[in-house]
């Protein structure tokens, strides 16, 4: 066969089927040569590389947003802006909520439209959150605050995650322990959640909240751009015009039809409507309402952020057996090995249940029963939910995989890079949702 004859081939292939007589299953569709030969050969290091990006690129995402319960704390004690000093409370959810809805959004547009522009994307997103924590050093209204560091800063962050989270999915695609390296990244979330508490406690205990913020600024650029480069694109056909010049595959959603997206993006917006609220008032309610000591305050912060470190890589690597003991049961004879697999394994779920009810449970026993002067139910409580709240992210891997599973069955095609930002989306509702109940719930005590 003569190359251009190949060339021609390989573009019907890679074609859009429209018509219902042309619609054929995932594992009906032969392997493209060129992504399979390549995956095989993909050189360890690189991925190794990707993995690190990732990793050290949840400092600045992160880092702020994750203690700012610190800053909070902060407030209460040395209040020098103008306006409600109440409104400081909706910053950190703010932040949270603004990355995570702005997300569908840019996993859209990043997927396949404007792949190639990815890293570029992401150090745009690196050069708007140095220039908006920046800025809000030099805030005098507590709105200042809101918009820098609430809205401009988050947009940033989501900037730089979108592209580099996606490009981390392909590389450990399905099949590539894909679950599992979401779970060692959230791992990289929680330590970065555990470590920059007392980081900026000390920079807002020594240089006061201009100069703190500003050599966080300093911090976020320092970090945020070699991370980037650590993770390019991964080339493969799908991208279409975002890596080849042709024109673009259009986006599937197929999967819109069928209610399970809609049950798992409920779930996931009730879960993270909790999850934001300790995450800004623990530092305060354990000051003020339990008497602790600032560095007692503090440390609870890093406390309910370390255990996240372990069960986000244990979530992940559940979510990952349960996606391959699927596989296997479905292509490889019944073997003791395979039994033994299978018998670990939980269905999506299951594994996503298992951090919900722990973290329900832990806040109604353990913060709910709090006496003043008392730490230990509050340390019960920062332990595990943190645990199960923190890995809760985690399980997403297994949800991807089940929805891959039932676009297969339903002969259509799917974009997991998609599902993921929408998945995203929902937990961004459920940030806002709990930052504006946040406050009045704060003032009826």
């Amino acid at each position: 066969m003569s190359q251009e004859g190949s060339i021609q081939l390989r573009e019907q292939s890679s074609a859009p089927h429209f018509g219902a007589e042309e619609h054929r299953t995932i594992e009906q569709e032969p392997p493209d040569i060129d992504q399979t030969t390549s995956r095989r050969h993909d050189p360890k290091t690189k991925r190794a590389c990707v993995l690190i990006g990732n990793g050290l690129l949840q400092l600045p995402i992160w880092g702020f947003a994750m203690s700012y319960g610190v800053f909070q704390e902060y407030f209460t004690t040395n209040w020098t802006l103008t306006g409600n000093p109440d409104l400081t409370g909706i910053i950190g959810t703010t932040s949270n909520g603004v990355m995570y809805l702005s997300m569908p959004v840019l996993f859209a547009l990043f997927t396949r439209r404007w792949a190639r522009h990815r890293q570029a994307a992401a150090l745009s997103g690196a050069a708007l959150t140095c220039a908006a924590f920046l800025l809000s050093s030099f805030s005098t209204d507590v709105w200042h605050l809101v918009a820098a560091q609430g809205v401009l800063a988050a947009l940033g962050c989501a900037l730089m995650y979108s592209p580099t989270t996606l490009s981390l999915g392909e590389w450990f695609g399905a099949g590539g322990n894909r679950a599992l390296a979401y779970g060692v990244t959230l791992s990289c979330k929680n330590i970065v959640g555990s470590a920059c508490p007392f980081v900026l406690r000390g920079l807002l205990d020594r240089y006061e909240l201009r100069l703190a913020v500003q050599i966080w600024t300093a911090l976020v650029a320092g970090t945020s751009i070699p991370a980037i480069f650590l993770v390019p694109t991964y080339h493969h056909p799908a991208a279409g015009a975002g890596l080849d010049g042709h024109r673009a595959r259009k986006i599937p959603w197929h999967f819109l039809r069928h209610r399970t997206i809609y049950i798992y993006s409920l779930a996931i917006a009730l879960q993270s409507s909790g999850y934001g609220i300790p995450q800004t008032y623990l530092n305060t309610y354990a000051h003020d309402v339990a008497l602790l000591s600032q560095t007692s305050a503090t440390l609870l912060l890093t406390i309910f952020n370390l255990p996240g470190i372990i069960s986000s890589s244990f979530f992940g690597c559940l979510s990952n057996n349960s996606n391959k003991n699927s596989t296997n049961n479905n292509n490889t004879p019944n073997t003791s090995r395979t039994k033994t697999l299978l018998s670990l394994s939980l269905s999506a779920p299951a594994v996503t249940s298992i951090p919900a009810l722990g973290s329900a449970l832990s806040a109604f026993l353990f913060w709910g029963l709090t006496t003043p002067g008392s730490m230990t139910l509050l340390v019960l409580f920062s332990i595990t939910f943190g645990f199960f709240a923190g890995g809760y992210s985690a399980t997403w891997g297994s949800v991807l995989d089940e929805l891959e599973r039932e676009a297969r069955a339903s002969n259509e095609a799917v974009d997991t890079g998609m599902l993921y930002g929408l998945l995203n989306g929902a937990r961004g509702v459920g940030y806002v949702s709990g930052g504006l109940a946040g406050v009045p719930l704060l003032r009826a005590g």
